[in-house]
């Protein structure tokens, strides 16, 4: 299959119904990350901000969506009814899809990339600058 060139293309390829499921996850990570870039990753729709924030995609009878293994940790307790491995959450077509909890994970992905960002700055910018010792000769 050939990766998609925008994430209007991704959706589209699908049929109505799930189309509509797709959208509805879409504008849910739109609402909580506006200032997210929608980009193609690894041939899924995808939303960066510093960093890739999660994925998400349609399969046979269900949506991934792939927020990082953290977040799937930090939700374990609301993601029970659903089947998660390590780094994805399926959320079947035949249920209702948890919009709310969905925004919770963007916005946790979004504090982590925040402080990984953050530190990296940080780290660049107290680290002394890197000098070449002088030998020592007897």
């Amino acid at each position: 299959m050939a990766t998609p060139e925008n994430i209007d293309a991704y959706i589209g390829k699908f049929p109505a119904e799930v189309q509509k499921v797709l959208r509805e996850v879409r504008t849910a990570i739109k609402t909580a990350a506006p200032q997210a870039e929608e980009v193609i990753s690894y041939s899924l729709p995808a939303f960066k901000w510093k960093g890739i924030l999660v994925w998400f995609g349609a399969h046979t009878r269900h949506i991934g969506f792939y927020p990082r293994a953290s977040a799937i940790l930090a939700f374990k307790k609301e993601l029970a009814p659903y089947h998660t491995a390590k780094g994805s959450v399926q959320f079947p077509f035949d249920e209702e899809l948890p919009v709310a909890l969905i925004k919770k994970m963007v916005v946790f992905r979004m504090r982590e990339n925040e402080e990984k960002a953050f530190i990296k700055i940080k780290g660049n910018v107290l680290r002394p600058p890197v000098r070449a010792e002088k030998s020592k000769r007897p």
